[in-house]
């Protein structure tokens, strides 16, 4: 067992400070080399987090050949985002516009922030610069059952499909609980009152009839990524009021089902980026959530496509502000994060040097850093005065991340 002391040292021989992207070349050189790059995050409110990401993604575009973006958002509005950088949106006058009128849900801060405005604008100039290899923007999150029903009856009206009825059928089913999943889950868990049948049908058929729309291929990705969507996320709000470990575990595979779909459609040598929360793309079996049965993205995509083909960082903070609610649906807020607590791997990082540094985890110095320590984690509901209660999840840090990049100080992000 390591000492403080002795971690604390360790850090200061092997991290690396940095005050600009082209320090971190090194570690984009290793992401750049895998075929899925998982970036992470501590908290969804974080201004450096977003544009140090965007940063990366950028230089992985440019440099490494990486094809699409993959975050943790609704399929449907992140759709939008992708219409729009591909330049097949003129209803949208501006990244701001399509940002402010696709993210309406909240979290909305979590994409309509003025920090995603700048790389979805990029991403449109960018595209536009290309013939046939457009960068493609997704959400591979799995809460859209509403809007992703409502996208197939609409683009199954458009073709005049003889699939509308079932899709009708399915939509119906929901409409007594008036998009309020948690009314859908209850009826689903304890009067056995589902929709379950009439979305497996609907799948089931559009699989079967899959020759009738092959005139668009980016379209019937999204036809077919909003079916999945539907089918998982009535599995998740039918679970999630008796099980929530299990219902987390409904959400990371959807994830990571949506991701290999959106790579087959980008072809054999498609590479990805994924943004997403730290407890996501931070293998699970590196913490606590191993021992409650419960997977995530960054423990799926390295047993399905090979930890050689993976490249997960961690980004964490020792203090700052971030913006937050404090319950669900309540205002956004921006709140005080406080010091690391003592014996975290935010303290440790922040007594080996106050400054912004990162460590790329190797076969020569993992050892190092395989304390199990607590490494904070805030959601999208947060209560800053009591932190210390559950927003530590311990960690071995080199094996749940293959590098991990720490900002001493943070700012809160800004919402549209």
């Amino acid at each position: 067992m390591i000492t403080t002391r002795e971690l604390t040292d360790h850090i200061k021989k092997h991290a690396v400070p940095f005050n600009k992207t082209a320090d971190l070349q090194p570690l984009i050189q290793k992401a750049g080399q895998a075929k899925y790059a998982l970036l992470g995050e501590s908290s969804h409110g974080t201004r450096e987090f977003y544009t140090i990401r965007a940063d990366i993604t950028k230089q992985l575009i440019q440099e490494h050949q990486f094809s699409f973006i993959a975050v943790e958002g609704d399929w449907p509005a992140c759709y939008e985002v992708n219409r729009y950088i591909k330049g097949r949106a003129p209803e949208y006058s501006s990244a701001e516009d399509v940002l402010k009128k696709s993210f309406y849900r909240w979290p909305s801060w979590m994409w309509a922030n003025r920090e995603m405005v700048d790389l979805i604008q990029w991403l449109h100039a960018y595209n536009q610069q290309q013939t046939d290899r457009k960068i493609g923007f997704y959400g591979i999150d799995v809460y859209s059952l509403w809007e992703s029903m409502e996208a197939i009856v609409d683009y199954l009206k458009k073709i005049k499909s003889p699939d509308l009825d079932k899709a009708l059928q399915a939509i119906e089913c929901f409409e007594p609980y008036h998009r309020k999943p948690e009314n859908y889950g209850i009826s689903a868990a304890f009067y056995g009152e589902d929709c379950m049948s009439e979305v497996m049908e609907l799948l089931s058929t559009i699989k079967e009839n899959k020759k009738m729309y092959d005139q668009d291929p980016e379209a019937v990705l999204n036809m077919n990524i909003n079916a999945i969507a539907a089918m998982n996320a009535e599995h998740y709000y039918h679970t999630m009021v008796t099980n929530d470990n299990e219902s987390w575990n409904i959400r990371d595979r959807h994830m990571v089902e949506a991701l290999q779909h959106i790579s087959e459609f980008h072809g054999s040598s498609a590479k990805g980026i994924i943004w997403e929360h730290n407890t996501h793309i931070g293998d699970a079996r590196a913490t606590d959530m191993a021992k409650e049965g419960m997977v995530n993205v960054g423990q799926l995509t390295r047993e399905s496509f090979g930890a050689n083909h993976v490249y997960a960082v961690g980004f964490g903070t020792y203090e700052g502000t971030v913006i937050a609610g404090t319950e669900w649906g309540s205002p956004a807020e921006i709140m005080t994060v406080p010091q690391g607590v003592t014996g975290s791997w935010e303290e440790a990082l922040h007594q080996a040097g106050a400054y912004n540094q990162f460590l790329l985890f190797t076969d020569d110095n993992k050892d190092l850093f395989s304390n199990v320590i607590g490494h904070r984690a805030i959601g999208v509901v947060y209560h800053p005065e009591f932190e210390h209660h559950g927003n530590y999840v311990p960690s071995r840090l080199s094996q749940r991340y293959d590098a991990f990049i720490h900002i001493d100080k943070t700012t809160a992000l800004s919402p549209l």
